[in-house]
């Protein structure tokens, strides 16, 4: 594994990971969920390193929100500035996604496959939904998040858009609630308030019915979609909750959903499983076509 950077047009430089390397036909972009990357979810090494024995490469794709208080490099500005799931703007996923799909295409890949886990995969269902480029040629959703949903089921949600409104309201957008948002994550005002005001991730809207299925209908490539059996946001329904998501796909007949037994929502303990299940995939649905 080596560590990259990756620019996005607004000249904030991402760090990300790669698995493999560019001689390599075909990469794998997985973008992480928020508060995940590729140091403290064993999911996403364990992926990317079966990918690369098996000739695939695989690029962790890091958004802003992946490391907290991190010291990023903005080249718009040439200073250091620090970002991370405490200071994160939703609004600005798109770009994200986009500054990896370009990352690859610009390294010669002959096939992208473009992923996500938890929240990640709500970023890649924005993005493919939403782009008029044709560099992806396959998709891979796993575990995606009904947002409005997810609101009402973590804890604290409610004090904390309180506290935060507080905050923004006196001027303190920029300060980090004192407590973690969803009982997981330290955010600023500004970030807890965007984040629970992304529209642009309200695309999987099968329980909550808040949201948009326009991103969904709009892909234009064929994929998959996995989850585990045990994933604790789709009300007990893991394999339903997929169907109804693929439901609104363009093609949903062309498409897949995969459940892995006895998995959770970050795959706890079946991280070697997914990982195969992902290298399956790629050699069955898209190597086949080189």
């Amino acid at each position: 594994m080596k560590l990259i950077k990756v620019n996005t047009e607004r000249g904030l430089e991402l760090k990300g990971a790669m698995f493999g390397d560019k001689t390599m036909d075909s990469v794998v972009i997985i973008m992480s969920g928020i508060c995940s990357n590729v140091f403290q979810n064993d999911l996403l090494p364990a992926t990317g390193e079966l990918l690369s024995q098996n000739n695939i490469a695989c690029i962790i794709g890091h958004a802003m929100d992946a490391f907290s208080c991190i010291a990023y490099s903005d080249h718009s500005t040439g200073k250091q500035k620090n970002t991370g799931v405490v200071f994160d703007d939703f609004s600005l996923i798109y770009e994200d996604v986009e500054a990896y799909v370009k990352y690859a295409r610009e390294l010669g890949f002959k096939k992208i496959i473009l992923a996500g886990h938890s929240l990640g995969s709500n970023k890649i269902i924005h993005y493919l939904g939403n782009t008029s480029d044709n560099f992806v040629d396959y998709f891979i959703v796993s575990a995606p998040v009904d947002l409005a949903h997810w609101f009402d089921v973590m804890p604290n949600i409610s004090e904390c858009i309180e506290k935060a409104q507080e905050f923004a309201k006196e001027g303190r957008g920029n300060e980090i609630l004192p407590y973690l948002f969803g009982g997981f994550s330290p955010m600023c005002a500004n970030t807890v308030l965007g984040f629970y005001n992304a529209s642009n991730l309200k695309n999987c809207p099968v329980i909550s019915n808040d949201g948009e299925t326009n991103s969904l209908s709009n892909i234009k490539i064929n994929g998959s979609f996995v989850i585990g059996s045990k994933d604790s946001l789709t009300e007990g329904d893991a394999k339903g909750f997929m169907e109804k998501i693929n439901s609104y796909c363009k093609n949903p007949q062309n498409n897949q959903v995969i459940v892995i037994p006895e998995a959770s929502h970050i795959f706890y303990g079946k991280h070697d499983e997914y990982a195969k299940v992902i290298l399956d995939i790629v050699q069955e649905k898209v190597l086949i076509q080189v």
